[in-house]
C-alpha cells in the first residue's frame, strides 16, 4: 500500500530527510518514532503530498504526490476549523471525495462518530471544544472518508487513557480489515502495542527499521534518544531507565 524509496525533503537550504525508504502492506500499522526535529511529520507530510521531495513515494499504487483523498485520510497534528461548524458538519465533510460515488456516507459517518465516542458532541460548534474532544473530531474524520491508507501524526497526545486506548482500537479495527496506517507516536509503550513495525527516524535519517521487538531495544533507543533505556513487561512497556540520563 505504501512503498518509498530514497525519499529526500529539503527546507530553503537545509535537508530534512535523507534517503528514507521503507514500505507497509495492507493490514498492517508502522509506527515512525524519533527526537523531536528527527522528521517525523515532516515524512507524514510528504506521503500526504504536502510537501515537495524527490525519490520516489507510491501510496496505494499512486504517487504520494497531488489529491489522493480517497486513497489516503490525513490527520494532522493541530486541528484548527475557521468557522463555525458543528461536530456534524466537521466529520460529514470527510465524505466529500465520494461524492457521486455511490457510497453508503450515513453509515460512513455513524461508524465513525461511534469509534471515536463522539456521538454527544455532535451538535456542539467546533471551536468550542477542548483540545482532546478536537482531537476525537479529527479522528472520526479520518475514519468518516474509509480511505484504505490512514496517516495520522501525533493522534494520541491530547487524549486521556480511555481515548488513548479507544482510538488505537479503533485503528487496529480498520487495520484488521486489510487497510494501512502509519502513525507518528512518541510513547514508545503505545508505540510497541499499535504497531506491526517501527521506522525510528533521527536527523533525518532510518536508524531502524523493523518488528516493535526488534527495533524498541535499549541498544537503539539509549543511541537515538540520548538517554538510558529500560524495557519491561517482557518487551511490553519502555521507560526511561532508573539511574536517571544517560547512555
Amino acid at each position: 500500500m505504501i512503498e518509498v524509496a530514497d525519499l529526500c525533503v529539503s527546507r530553503g537550504q537545509r535537508q530534512i530527510l535523507h534517503d528514507v525508504s521503507f514500505e507497509a502492506g495492507a493490514g498492517e500499522c508502522i509506527a515512525v518514532v524519533g527526537p523531536n526535529g528527527s522528521g517525523k511529520s515532516t515524512l507524514l507530510a510528504a506521503l500526504a503530498g504536502d510537501l515537495p521531495f524527490r525519490g520516489r513515494a507510491q501510496v496505494a499504487g499512486q504517487p504520494a504526490a497531488g489529491d489522493q483523498a480517497r486513497l489516503r485520510a490525513v490527520m494532522t497534528q493541530h486541528t484548527a476549523v475557521a468557522f463555525g461548524f458543528t461536530v456534524r458538519e466537521v466529520i460529514a465533510m470527510a465524505r466529500a471525495p465520494w461524492h457521486g460515488a455511490g457510497t453508503d456516507d450515513v453509515r460512513a459517518v455513524a461508524d465513525a462518530v461511534a469509534a471515536a465516542d463522539v456521538e454527544h458532541l455532535l451538535d456542539r460548534g467546533v471551536q468550542g471544544l477542548s483540545g482532546g474532544e478536537l482531537a476525537r473530531v479529527a479522528f472520526a474524520r479520518l475514519l468518516a472518508q474509509t480511505a484504505p491508507v490512514m496517516m495520522l501524526d501525533e493522534p494520541t497526545a491530547a487524549l486521556d487513557l480511555k481515548h488513548q486506548v479507544g482510538l488505537l482500537n479503533a485503528l487496529r479495527g480498520r487495520i484488521a480489515g486489510g487497510s494501512t496506517a502509519v502513525v507518528v507516536l512518541h510513547d514508545l509503550t503505545l508505540a510497541r502495542a499499535a504497531a506491526d513495525r517501527v521506522l525510528v527516524l533521527d536527523e533525518g535519517r532510518v536508524v531502524a527499521f523493523g518488528p516493535p521487538a526488534d527495533v524498541l531495544v535499549p541498544g537503539v533507543l539509549g543511541q537515538v534518544y540520548e538517554v538510558a533505556v529500560e524495557v519491561l513487561a517482557e518487551g511490553r512497556v519502555v521507560v526511561p531507565a532508573a539511574s536517571g540520563p544517560g547512555v
